[in-house]
């Protein structure tokens, strides 16, 4: 019986050796072999790398006013896989997670049972956001319940000071940080900046209990963008533009508003508007930014272009008559030009005043068509302009062997080729400057970490660097008509009693595809510089579609809101009012039709 008993026993301990020895060769080949995997696995388990969000940098106008900006939030986060173990592991139930979630959904106004279906939609997951961009009263109630597998992470959210002052310009941020249009597109990498990390240590439930010192690296913050744009005189534009298309029941405008000589864009905008923060009150096409990338017929916006040239080129004098036989006029084959009015004669001078279609196809044709393309050419029609905003259209010129006989009196109308509002100001700048085709620009630089501008050598361009496009007497001598387009032709409505504007307008009937052109359907363009004598900015403006019954000309429909726009942006600028406009030279006055000296002395009332 001993015998038996000292047998079980020394069994029953050379098991129990086996078991130590296996377990030691166990412990040894882990130690050996595994050794760093399975301290990965125990440090993943004990800690935890938490993302330290960059702040993107702010957007600012050319005085420093914040039009964007980023402000510190807070996101509430969920470890569904770990929440539910939790409760099911230390003697609890779902029944009391269900509870716990509803005072999580009462703090985060949100309904209790979003919250259980979303953490039994993803059981196996280790991460999701339920809640962002939360305030710190907001973030410190959720801290407090202190739920298993729920968290506090810091994020940063875009703001705009300034609503949605040049929304267009600006652009959006989607929800993930990348810049989706505008500025905020064109310059992400520049705002964004890039995220740093830093180890932490946590306790049974994932919250951070302590931080090691050397564990980290730090955010490097986006940089931040200096615009070229006043916001003093954007608020004009946009106000402005938006009284007209509510005025004439138009479907869509856009305005620009450009330094002539340095090509820097003072203000852009489109209507209808949107807010960048609120994107899911607005559609894809109120965010369109029209300016720049949807062209359009200009209509007779495009005479002075033509004639710039003609007189640069010794084409035509001022003077010189044009006989306008009848308010239709028949082309050699074919081909119909409609007057508004019947002249009976006009000179070259009057041709631009009165806007006469006749007019400007008899030069046409008599430039040809090659000079014609030539021309528009010269003035960056056709051409993208380079501005810095992403998606921009190139316009429609036609190349010259596409052009046919009937293209001469089209394009000398306005139609047959296609531009868009900073075009159209790029060019009109032309005969602002003194004759050269600058570079439009929307960025100013770059802030630097000491607060200095640093110039963006993508938009900055030297002016001696711009092409001639015609003279300087050239560029003065068609400020000086296109001033009495404003005193006595189809642009009077926009003139002021203190500084004297130049400008053209435009009426187009809207394309409608193969279906040709539609009859009740315009487009209104004005576009102007002032003052006469020094100009400081440029407009261009056009509405679309406007209600016919309430007017559909240029000069009826955009010019008086693109005076208004001239006149308190000259008065913004502290420019001095001008002096008395001067009468056209004789050679001209003797052939001008239906003259009136009275209109040229409009006593010229102060400013102040």
């Amino acid at each position: 019986m001993l015998l038996f008993r000292t047998g079980r026993a020394l069994t029953i301990l050379g098991v129990i050796i086996a078991l130590l020895l296996a377990l030691m060769v166990r412990v040894a080949y882990l130690q050996t072999c595994f050794r760093q995997q399975h301290l990965l696995s125990a440090r993943r388990q004990t800690h935890t790398t938490i993302r330290v969000v960059a702040r993107r940098g702010s957007i600012y106008d050319r005085n420093g006013h914040e039009l964007a900006g980023t402000i510190q939030t807070a996101g509430v986060y969920i470890d569904p896989a770990f929440m539910l173990r939790h409760y099911q592991q230390n003697g609890r139930n779902l029944n009391q997670m269900d509870m716990d979630l509803a005072r999580l959904a009462t703090i985060l106004d949100c309904r209790t049972d979003d919250l259980v279906r979303l953490i039994s939609e993803n059981a196996g997951e280790r991460y999701i956001r339920v809640a962002e961009h939360m305030s710190d009263r907001v973030a410190e109630a959720v801290t407090a319940l202190n739920l298993p597998g729920v968290g506090v992470e810091p994020m940063c959210a875009r703001v705009y000071p300034m609503g949605s002052l040049a929304a267009h310009v600006l652009g959006t941020v989607g929800a993930d940080g990348q810049g989706l249009e505008g500025v905020e597109l064109r310059y992400h990498r520049e705002l964004a900046g890039r995220d740093g990390w830093r180890r932490v240590e946590k306790d049974a439930r994932r919250r951070p209990i302590s931080i090691a010192a050397d564990d980290f690296v730090l955010p490097q913050h986006g940089g931040h963008i200096m615009l070229t744009l006043d916001a003093a005189i954007q608020s004009i534009v946009e106000e402005e533009l938006a009284e007209a298309c509510r005025t004439f029941r138009a479907p869509r405008g856009e305005a620009v508003v450009i330094n002539p000589h340095t090509g820097e864009v003072l203000a852009l905008a489109n209507w209808p508007t949107f807010h960048p923060q609120n994107l899911g009150d607005s559609t894809a096409e109120m965010r369109l930014n029209r300016s720049v990338v949807v062209p359009y017929e200009p209509g007779s916006a495009i005479k002075p272009f033509i004639m710039g040239p003609a007189l640069a080129w010794n084409v035509t004098r001022p003077e010189e008559l044009w006989p306008i036989p009848a308010i239709t006029y028949v082309t050699p084959y074919g081909r119909r030009v409609t007057d508004v009015h019947f002249y009976g004669r006009l000179c070259t001078w009057d041709v631009l005043v009165k806007s006469s279609n006749i007019g400007m196809a008899m030069l046409s044709a008599r430039m040809g068509n090659a000079s014609l393309h030539r021309a528009l050419r010269s003035f960056g029609f056709g051409q993208v302009t380079g501005i810095e905003l992403p998606g921009e259209d190139e316009g429609r010129l036609n190349p010259l062997p596409r052009w046919t006989r009937y293209s001469t009196e089209s394009v000398a109308q306005g139609y047959e080729l296609m531009v868009t509002p900073v075009q159209l100001a790029r060019a009109f700048s032309v005969f602002a400057n003194g004759g050269r085709l600058i570079k439009p620009r929307i960025v100013l630089g770059r802030i630097d970490a000491r607060g200095d501008l640093v110039p963006d050598p993508r938009s900055a361009g030297a002016a001696s660097s711009c092409p001639q496009v015609i003279d300087e007497q050239t560029a003065a001598l068609m400020r000086r008509i296109m001033a009495d387009v404003v005193v006595r032709g189809t642009g009077t409505k926009a003139r002021s009693p203190y500084w004297n504007f130049f400008g053209k307008t435009g009426t187009a009937h809207v394309s409608r595809g193969r279906a040709g052109y539609a009859s009740d359907l315009f487009n209104s363009t004005f576009i102007a510089g002032a003052p006469l004598e020094n100009p400081r900015v440029v407009i261009a403006m056009t509405i679309h579609e406007p209600d016919r019954r309430l007017g559909h000309y240029g000069g009826t429909v955009s010019a008086p809101a693109a005076g208004r726009i001239l006149q308190r942006t000259l008065e913004y600028l502290q420019v001095p009012p001008s002096p008395p406009l001067s009468m056209p030279p004789p050679q001209v006055i003797a052939v001008l039709h239906n003259f009136r000296a009275e209109l040229y002395q409009q006593p010229r009332a102060s400013a102040e």
